[in-house]
């Protein structure tokens, strides 16, 4: 049950109409796998931290370098050349100490996409690379868990949500293949990228707690030079290769 500490804590989003303690005690006993946590899954993990979600696991290999500090939250300049893992863990811990922080210093891959995918309830795909995107949203059909997808490019970012069941779509009804022109590193700026994080980290507490609607086949897309919106419906494919017949 949640404690007077947390209580106090979470005090001001237990108010939220349909949350309460029994939406703050989902918070509590959920888990989400964030994938990678940088300038996109670092606000993804920095929110649910603050949120109260009970464990967050998190992949995300490499070395902290002085490009990532214009949009990677939770790093700091005195930690360049430093594996960023630990100071993601660090710094979720500083903010709740009271959550699970479970830092994998991998990225996904064939090899761990099973384990990473079983130990949570819901998936956040930050991965810059398409490849891990494919495998985690793979993974996540196969297993019946829901993934929330997030994307940014210069100033424009879209995000929807795979829900587990036979009629809604996965990310291989999208992107049947692998984008030809998606690559490691991009234009962006940070402020973009928290954006869309934040959104994705509201996404997640939706699938929890039950409230609200997720974007389940529906893909939204903002454009900030203008921040002009627009929601496009996404189909399931019969044929598709992953959740098709």
């Amino acid at each position: 049950m949640l404690t007077p500490a947390e209580k106090a804590i979470y005090e001001w989003q237990m108010w939220v109409p349909g949350i309460g303690e029994a939406g703050q005690q989902k918070l509590k006993e959920s888990s989400v796998l964030i994938t990678r946590c940088g300038g996109l899954g670092g606000l993804v993990a920095y929110e649910l931290a603050a949120a109260g979600v009970g464990k967050l696991v998190i992949a995300h290999a490499g070395n902290l370098k002085p490009s990532d500090l214009h949009r990677q939250l939770l790093m700091t300049s005195d930690w360049v050349g430093k594996p960023r893992i630990d100071s993601i863990v660090r710094r979720l811990g500083e903010l709740n100490p009271l959550i699970e922080v479970l830092g994998i210093p991998e990225n996904v891959n064939n090899d761990n996409v099973a384990d990473l995918v079983g130990q949570v309830d819901v998936v956040v795909d930050c991965a810059p690379l398409f490849e891990e995107r494919l495998l985690l949203n793979r993974e996540t059909v196969r297993q019946g868990k829901p993934m929330v997808e997030c994307a940014m490019y210069e100033l424009q970012f879209h995000i929807t949500t795979f829900l587990p069941g036979p009629e809604t779509p996965c990310l291989a009804c999208l992107h049947p293949e692998e984008p030809p022109s998606w690559k490691r590193q991009f234009p962006v700026f940070g402020a973009v990228s928290g954006t869309v994080g934040c959104m994705g980290a509201m996404e997640a507490i939706k699938l929890v707690t039950g409230v609200g609607e997720p974007l389940g086949g529906r893909l939204l897309s903002m454009d900030m030079r203008d921040f002009k919106v627009m929601e496009s419906l996404i189909h399931r494919r019969n044929d598709c290769v992953v959740c098709g017949n």
